[in-house]
Order: C-alpha cells, then sequence, then structure tokens
C-alpha cells in the first residue's frame, strides 16, 4: 500500500470513529498537509463541515458551533503557522469551558531538525490551554483501526469532561498524501458507550438550614444554559424571599419565566460599597463565572463578614476574592432543585423590598449612547433569537442598559479571556448552529479585528450591530484615562480605525445602513431583523455624551 492510501485509511478510520463517537460539526481550513483528514471529513455524511481559509476564523467559527449545540465541534488546520492561529480560539474555549476539538496536520518526525520547508514544532503546541493533547503516529500500514476508534471516542470525551474544553491531536503525514484515486470511506464503527457521571447533590438539607430565614442574595454568572435552570432559580428566590443579582450573559433575564425577583440593574445601584448599609446580606450564594460588572465585584470583595457559597464545576474555582468559603460540586440544576425539594423560609419582606427600590430608581439616562443601542437591540430582537454580545463596552452596555424581556433570547459571549478577536466568526458559528436570527453587538475596533469573519456570516441571518465611537472607547472609562493627557489617549489607547464600514460590507456582500438616533435605530434594526440577514448596522456614537451617560 502507497503512504498516500495508508494516509486515507488512516484519515478515514479516524473520522469514523469521531462520528460514531457522537461528533457532527467540523470546520476546515485548507492546506496541503491536511488533504487526508479534509478528505476525510468531507465525504462523512454523519457530518456537517464549513470551509474556511483563515484559520482563526476556522477556530472561532467551531467555537460559535459548540457554544449552541454543547457538544464538541472540529476545527481542522494544516501544519505550520496555521496551526498556531488557532492559539486564540483555543486559549477562549479553555477559559470559556467551550468543547472545541483541534485537529493538525503536521509533518512526520524525520523532517524536523533538518530545515524542511513549513516544518514547525507543534508538539503540545497549545501548552496548558488545552485539557488534553495526543501525538498520532505516522500512517505506516500497522495502526489497528481499534485505536483510531478508541482514541476518537477518548478525545471527544475529554472535551466536554470533568469539564468541557479544547483538546489538541497532531496528526504527521507522509508524502504522497493521498493516493491516485480515493477509496470508499469505511462504515461507521460500533459506538463506544460512556456512562456518565452521577449529578446529584446530597447536601440539601444542611445548605437549606443555613440560607433560610436570612438575608441574602443569588448572584449568577456566565454558565451553559440548562433548561429548567431559569423556572428553578426564580423559584429559589421567591422561596427565600431574596433578589437574584444575573447578569446577562447567565441567560437569565430573558423568558417567559418569573423574573420578578431578577435585578438587571445592579451596575449602577452597587456603587456603594456597603450597600445596603444598614444590613450586608448574611449569606451570597453564586452560580457560574465569575461576574463581568466591576461594580458587582467591588461589591462582593466588600463582603468580608458574609458566607460566601460557590456552585462550580469540577477543576474550577471562580473566586479571585478568596471570599468563597463553601464550595459546590455538583450541577446547578441539581442543587436548585434539592434546596427546593427542602423546607425553605423567607428572608424578612423589607430586603428584597429595598433591592427593589434601589433597581427602580436607577433608571437609564435619556441620552443616545451605547447602553441605549443594548436596550433597543435586545426590544427588537425575536423570540428564539441569540444575541453574541462583544467584550469591553458592549458587554457592560448590556450588562448595565440592556434590560430583562418576557422573550426567550439567548445570549452568548467570549469572556474566558474576553479577546476583541473572533467575535464575528463565532457569531457565524452560532448562527450555523442554531439556525436562529443571531445579531452581534461589538464596537468598531472589534469589527475591525475580525473583518475577515464577515465572510462567516455570508447566508446566515445575522445582523451584526457595531457601535462606532471612534476606536477604543472603553479606555476613557478606565482610570489610566486619568493619567493620560488627551493626546496620547487618543493616539496609543482610542486609536481610532477610520475605516469605511459601507465598503467593508459591500466587500464581503452584506447589506449595511447607519443609525445615530435611537428612532434611527429601532427603525434600521426592524428593517435589518425583517430581512434576514447578514447585515451590518454602523451606530454612530458620541464619545462625549457617552462619558456623561455611564
Amino acid at each position: 500500500m502507497s503512504a498516500g492510501a495508508r494516509n486515507l485509511a488512516h484519515a478515514d478510520a479516524f473520522v469514523a470513529g469521531l462520528a460514531a463517537a457522537g461528533l457532527r460539526h467540523a470546520v476546515i481550513a485548507p492546506g496541503a498537509r491536511s488533504a487526508p483528514l479534509a478528505a476525510a471529513l468531507l465525504r462523512r455524511p454523519e457530518l456537517c463541515c464549513e470551509v474556511f481559509t483563515d484559520e482563526r476564523v476556522a477556530g472561532y467559527f467551531a467555537l460559535g458551533l459548540a457554544k449552541v449545540t454543547g457538544q464538541p465541534a472540529a476545527v481542522l488546520t494544516t501544519s505550520g503557522t496555521a496551526a498556531a492561529n488557532l492559539l486564540p480560539a483555543a486559549m477562549e474555549a479553555n477559559l470559556g469551558a467551550v468543547p472545541l476539538l483541534i485537529l493538525t496536520a503536521d509533518r512526520p518526525a524525520e523532517a524536523h531538525g533538518w530545515g524542511a520547508n513549513q516544518t514547525a514544532e507543534q508538539t503540545r503546541l497549545y501548552g496548558d490551554h488545552v485539557r488534553a493533547y495526543h501525538a498520532l503516529p505516522t500512517p505506516d500500514g500497522g495502526v489497528d483501526s481499534a485505536y483510531l476508534r478508541a482514541l476518537a471516542a477518548r478525545l471527544l470525551e475529554e472535551c466536554v469532561t470533568p469539564l468541557p474544553g479544547p483538546v489538541h491531536a497532531n496528526l504527521p503525514l507522509r508524502e504522497p498524501l493521498l493516493p491516485d484515486a480515493l477509496a470508499a470511506p469505511p462504515p461507521l464503527p460500533a459506538a463506544i458507550r460512556i456512562e456518565p457521571a452521577a449529578t446529584g447533590f446530597t447536601e440539601a438539607a444542611a445548605l437549606a438550614r443555613r440560607l433560610s430565614g436570612r438575608c441574602g442574595a443569588i448572584v449568577c454568572g456566565e454558565q451553559p444554559a440548562a433548561p429548567g435552570f431559569a423556572r428553578a432559580i426564580a423559584a429559589l428566590a421567591a422561596d427565600l424571599g431574596v433578589p437574584v443579582l444575573a447578569e446577562p450573559l447567565a441567560n437569565l433575564r430573558c423568558g417567559p419565566h418569573d423574573r420578578s425577583h431578577f435585578l438587571v440593574r445592579q451596575a449602577r445601584f452597587l456603587r456603594g460599597a456597603d450597600f445596603p448599609a444598614d444590613r450586608p446580606p448574611a449569606w451570597v450564594l453564586r452560580f457560574g463565572r465569575f461576574p463581568v460588572s466591576r461594580t458587582l465585584e467591588r461589591w462582593l470583595a466588600g463582603l468580608t463578614d458574609s458566607e460566601h457559597i460557590l456552585v462550580a464545576p469540577p477543576t474550577r474555582w471562580p473566586d479571585p476574592l478568596w471570599r468563597n468559603g463553601t464550595l459546590v460540586r455538583a450541577a446547578p440544576l441539581a442543587v436548585v432543585e434539592a434546596l427546593l425539594a427542602e423546607p425553605l423560609a423567607s428572608a424578612p419582606a423589607a430586603w428584597l423590598a429595598h433591592w427593589r427600590r434601589a433597581e427602580a430608581e436607577a433608571r437609564p439616562p435619556a441620552a443616545f449612547f451605547e447602553g441605549t443601542v443594548a436596550r433597543l437591540l435586545m426590544e427588537n430582537l425575536p423570540e428564539g433569537s441569540h444575541c453574541f454580545v462583544g467584550n469591553s463596552l458592549a458587554i457592560r452596555a448590556m450588562d448595565a442598559f440592556g434590560g430583562t424581556s418576557d422573550k426567550a433570547i439567548t445570549l452568548h459571549g467570549n469572556r474566558g479571556v474576553s479577546g476583541i478577536d473572533g467575535n464575528l466568526a463565532t457569531a457565524g458559528g452560532i448562527a450555523a448552529a442554531s439556525g436562529k436570527p443571531t445579531a452581534v453587538l461589538i464596537g468598531d475596533q472589534a469589527a475591525l479585528h475580525d473583518c475577515g469573519g464577515l465572510r462567516a456570516l455570508t447566508g446566515r441571518p445575522v445582523v451584526a450591530v457595531v457601535m462606532d465611537n471612534g476606536g477604543g472607547g472603553i479606555f476613557e472609562h478606565l482610570p489610566l484615562a486619568q493619567a493620560l493627557p488627551e493626546d496620547l489617549l487618543a493616539r496609543g489607547w482610542r486609536a481610532p480605525p477610520g475605516v469605511d464600514f459601507r465598503a467593508l460590507a459591500a466587500a464581503f456582500g452584506l447589506s449595511y445602513a447607519e443609525a445615530a438616533d435611537a428612532g434611527q435605530l429601532s427603525a434600521a434594526l426592524a428593517r435589518a431583523l425583517a430581512a434576514g440577514g447578514p447585515h451590518l448596522l454602523r451606530v454612530a456614537i458620541d464619545r462625549a455624551a457617552s462619558r456623561r451617560c455611564w
């Protein structure tokens, strides 16, 4: 058997194992060295494959697919710098707990260290950013297909348990890379059955006694959406008579569940570290990632005498303040349901009333700024839609001013490492996996940084809302702005991109509109969402007005 035939048989057996183990989505960045694997992926009828020439776009698109499905998505690159371009997506998948299978083709061992072209060291290329690394053997005819089947199942399991994240498999291939004719791919092997670990919670009675009848608060940060969790956490808050401080990416602010105990303006009214001054909470029960809001972070930091209880997945300690006194290792929904089965006493009625008054008094400003854009976007998005929120001012605007809705809208973000790269590409993957109308809320710098990601929106129902405040507006709201002269701040940090977004949209075949006030924005959003996209909507933001509103 020729080297090309061995490569293809090896790749076909490996990919068949992945399909048998449940892989359904693969993203391919074209290359020569990866040709056997690409051919194996593209010919597998169980797989939905997407192709992007930009490896960074491919990585983030796969990230978006995995965010929606909750299952691993594979991304394949050829060797060299192509593989290095997946590092940002790997870092985000790691800290964001998103299952991502990274497949990189490589030169064989005998090519390394001899100056062979496009040959770079790829062993453990992503370091500690991946859950596991596997170096596959070079196809030589002696590799058992049973090994490839077992390895495929193991790779996908490592992507999802004990904590979802990226896994890297490096596959060296010798030339010739493919045979003269492609043999038919093999049938799927039998799937390996993997029994999930128990996710129950057995200490509910003791925890219920510590929460009952005492003034407390539930804080919910970003976490994977779980059916039934919103209703369960609403019922728990009602039984305990406490507020829920829900961040936007917790996906609790929107939906038909009871939201009467959910607060959404805490980033504004919690600016006094001693709130509520007369009676700090006896306990704080936290779910999900650590909060986005610096205001909420400072408030939590000041609760030195409160009992902090954290529900977190295995291996993660989302407690940068080191305040946690109890760590619960169980599925969040299981914890809440177990607590609801116990007798619970409500906190004094005045406790919740105090929080609700603060929420009602924290009215948003009337001026047009980033917060207005977030609010109007949420008001216009249809039932069942998805919204990707970028970092910097975009997520802060959604947190403080996005509000709440009885429509079921799923929010996403790349808050693992909070980068501005890959935002558009991630949204493209979200739209592809969900098949639902999808919006993107980002700043002008993020749009420019991922302009290649506009290719990922082609043919998809995506409306990209770009808040153009003339560069890095976030820096004007950070303490460093007080120390820098205006000209230095503008040159070194705000760095206005000066991009013609109309021309950029035209280059990628997106329809385009602009808005500069609330009326124009509402009308433009309605038209764009009705048309279905892909659409780029530039919203002009006045920086001076923005500074006054925050």
